[in-house]
């Protein structure tokens, strides 16, 4: 799968999302080494606080699935102008399973930027750390 085509499956799930409060869907697809690409999209809440983002949608679907080590790029597809980034939140849950991935972040018209997530989340806090 390209780059593109997984920044696709993100744009899809736009019409999935659940934003009464902030009317900005978001998407993200996670591609695994084997070829199976996980969905999500944010969903709001009345209590803002368990709101949960596209991203970390599509990192649960995965675990559930039993993929926790194969993970290779997520792609997470706003409608602004600015890139849609990963939360600080979103950006921890994803480097506890794989701090190596590449991160895809879309903006409204299309274009995106590839970052890997170490450069996103620099002297990450991971199953490393605690080890001693």
């Amino acid at each position: 799968m390209t780059d593109r085509e997984l920044v696709e499956r993100a744009f899809a799930m736009h019409k999935f999302s659940y934003v009464p409060y902030s009317r900005f869907p978001v998407g993200a697809a996670l591609l695994c080494a084997d070829g199976t690409v996980f969905t999500g999209c944010n969903v709001e809440n009345a209590a803002y606080g368990s709101t949960i983002c596209a991203e970390r949608t599509a990192l649960l679907k995965a675990i559930s699935e039993g993929h926790r080590e194969d993970w290779q790029t997520i792609a997470i597809a706003g409608q602004g102008e600015d890139y849609c980034w990963p939360c600080g939140a979103c950006r921890q849950m994803l480097y506890e399973f794989a701090p190596n991935l590449r991160v895809l972040a879309a903006r409204g018209d299309g274009q995106f930027q590839c970052v890997p997530l170490r450069e996103l989340l620099p002297y990450g806090f991971g199953p490393a750390s605690l080890q001693g």
